[in-house]
């Protein structure tokens, strides 16, 4: 189980969807930064584009603060395209396919029986180490605005 004051698990070469192609992403890309990584369960689902949208709506806000967002599903780079060239144009942070489903394992938000995502928030500071964890059911969306509010606060 991750706890806070603790690194946050290394992940090296994973493809992303973003804006308008695919590349691999690291941890590493973020050093000296803070970074928003969350989870979301399912492409094509009904509380999930509330989500991205509003971190895509927010993103300069986090940017201000040195802080940059990704996000991840356990769907492919090909669904996130489908999905995100169709319905979520504003969308310009990064889309992890964790189809592996190594790296929501890692981060403790797999859902074992069904092999998507739960809904995980981490804050992971400059340094690699998580100073904030939020993980829900599936039918909860986040605030964009309490995200930027604990941001602020740690």
């Amino acid at each position: 189980m991750l706890n806070v004051n603790q690194l946050a698990p290394d992940f090296k070469g994973v493809k992303a969807y973003h804006k308008g192609g695919v590349k691999d992403v690291s941890l590493s890309d973020y050093k000296g930064r803070w970074l928003i990584l969350f989870f979301y369960p399912r492409d094509f689902t009904f509380v999930c584009p509330t989500e991205l949208r509003g971190f895509a709506k927010r993103e300069e806000e986090f940017k201000a603060l040195n802080c940059d967002i990704l996000a991840a599903s356990t769907d492919s780079e090909w669904s996130h395209q489908n999905w995100f060239e169709k319905d979520l144009p504003e969308v310009r942070y990064p889309v992890i396919a964790d189809t592996t489903q190594a790296l929501s394992r890692a981060y403790g938000v797999l859902n074992e029986t069904d092999g998507s995502a739960d809904r995980g928030l981490f804050i992971i500071d400059p340094k690699g180490m998580i100073k904030y964890i939020v993980v829900s059911a599936g039918s909860v969306g986040r605030s964009v605005g309490e995200t930027i509010r604990v941001l602020k606060a740690i």
